[in-house]
């Protein structure tokens, strides 16, 4: 070891230290209170306050707090280290609910949350090492995009930065979960897009360009809130959750976080005997699937995913005797549960999601089969169609099917990843029926000559009491017989039945 100069001061250790805590100070939301405050008027959290509420406490290893805008050839350096703290994004490393993750988080109070090229270097650098740790990301994604002004590095197009190329590859790779709020627009929107879920407060707006990109282009002039609001794009199906602000936000993402913890416990349930009763006794009558689902989920453990898009189908994650899953029924009160263009879209993105993520997947049937007809087909529906089959059929987590009531063509195939025996197992309640199509329509298909040959006032008759027969000859029971499905069951054996075999599967 060699001696200190002699000339140094006998503090100097000390006023480094000093130095270091003045300018971490700097990048506090202690060190900018007039901004904060006014943050907070408008009902508003910090990045920093969001990150705090959602790791676990003194976990937080924050990476690039240092680094400021690059733009220090029109700016002074001292201001740029006050008003330009982390270069606007604030990430690293924590633990959420005892588990390894990674955080980011735009900070809106930094030049309106806008992507700076040393910001950009901090993501690359973060995204890369989420990568090689495997961590489930949360990115807070509020903010204008692109920054102008940077004009310190040599830049043309900055078309080659990494951060969307490195975030996109890891799909499949890390669970990636995005906040939005506020104002979210170009590059920091594709990042949102880019996640396999977005939660979004009911302020926030979403778009691939903001006001000024837009009048720029001379598309016209308009509001920021006028483009992409979390209604619109909740309809859409680009937003998965509305919460209510950003609290919400934070408690909502770590329920999702939480169903990649693998099962705990055994689960407190409703009395299972209520889902005897559940159904209308007129098949034809829609009914809520979505009381089914809760009854067969843990109490509390459901969270409902794209509800205001193609409700005619529900998807959710829950939790069944303890064991996480996703969730995927007809819903009848829609289009009597037919599986439309965006139905079919919106299971496709849900199984692959579950895929990705490793959950089981539980298929709640009742659907009279895929929605026909030119204008079904004018939305691309063997597109969508042929996705969602496909989905299905490359899952390799386990897939139970369950036929509440109406299991008929191609839609119950689909919804049973191409067949009643591509499950693990299928099978059906009491009342349920199913068949190669609707039973009356296969009655006058089948029968067309005949019924033509008819007087006019026997038709419907003669349709009704052959489509009484069939019906008969459709049951849940004499699809058992013939083994189409594995067996039939009392509805209120449906949780220790789909537990079960999730446990056999994972055994």
């Amino acid at each position: 070891m060699t001696d200190a100069p002699l000339d140094a001061p006998a503090d100097a250790p000390a006023q480094g230290l000093t130095e270091l805590l003045a300018r971490r100070f700097l990048t506090t939301d202690e060190a900018r209170t007039e901004k904060v405050a006014r943050w907070h008027a408008r009902g508003r959290r910090t990045a920093r306050e969001n990150i705090a509420d959602l790791v676990d406490a003194g976990s937080f290893v924050e990476y690039g707090r240092f680094i400021t805008a690059a733009q220090e050839q029109r700016r002074p350096l001292a201001e740029l280290v006050v008003e330009a703290p982390a270069d606007g994004i604030i990430g690293g490393t924590a633990t959420i609910g005892g588990r390894p993750a990674a955080v980011l988080s735009y900070d809106y109070l930094v030049m309106a949350g806008t992507q700076g090229m040393r910001g950009h270097r901090k993501s690359d650098r973060l995204i890369e090492l989420i990568g090689r740790m495997g961590l489930p990301t949360v990115f807070f994604t509020e903010g204008g995009g692109g920054r102008p002004g940077d004009v310190d590095l040599p830049i043309v197009s900055a078309l080659d930065v990494g951060s969307f190329a490195l975030w996109g590859e890891l799909e499949g790779v890390v669970p990636r979960i995005a906040v939005v709020s506020g104002r979210c627009f170009a590059g920091n929107a594709v990042l949102a897009g880019c996640a396999d879920l977005r939660v979004a407060t009911p302020d926030a707006n979403l778009g691939m360009a903001g006001p000024a990109m837009i009048a720029g282009g001379g598309l016209g002039h308009y509001a920021a809130e006028e483009i992409g609001p979390v209604g619109e794009q909740a309809a859409n199906g680009v937003i998965d959750v509305v919460v209510d602000d950003e609290e919400d936000a934070v408690a909502v993402v770590r329920r999702l976080l939480a169903y990649l913890d693998g099962p705990s416990g055994s689960g407190e349930a409703d009395d299972p005997a209520a889902l005897r009763t559940m159904l209308p006794a007129n098949d034809r009558e829609a009914f809520d699937v979505r009381p089914v689902v809760e009854a067969l989920a843990d109490v509390g453990s459901v969270t409902w995913l794209r509800e205001a898009w193609a409700p005619e189908l529900v998807t959710a994650f829950a939790r069944v005797e303890g064991i996480p899953l996703g969730v995927v029924a007809n819903q009848s009160t829609h289009l009597a549960g037919a599986l439309t263009a965006d139905a079919s879209a919106k299971a496709a993105d849900f199984l692959a999601l579950c895929e990705r993520w490793g959950l089981p997947v539980v298929s709640l049937v009742d659907t009279p089969g895929f929605m026909v007809g030119p204008e079904a087909e004018r939305t691309g529906l063997v597109r969508h169609a042929s996705r969602m089959v496909t989905a299905g059929a490359r899952l390799t987590v386990p897939l139970v099917g369950v036929v509440l009531r109406r299991g008929y063509g191609l839609g119950a195939q689909a919804m049973l990843g191409g067949s009643t025996h591509r499950p693990l197992l299928t099978v059906a309640w009491p009342d349920a029926h199913l068949g190669p199509m609707g039973l009356e329509g296969a009655v006058r298909l089948a029968m067309a000559r005949e019924l033509a040959a008819l007087p006019e006032d026997e038709r419907e008759a003669t349709v009704a009491r052959h489509t009484a027969e069939l019906r008969t000859h459709a049951s849940a029971l004499n699809a058992a017989r013939v083994f189409e499905i594995d067996d039939v069951i009392d509805p209120a054996e449906t949780r220790t039945v789909v537990a079960a075999t999730l446990r056999a599967a994972a055994g």
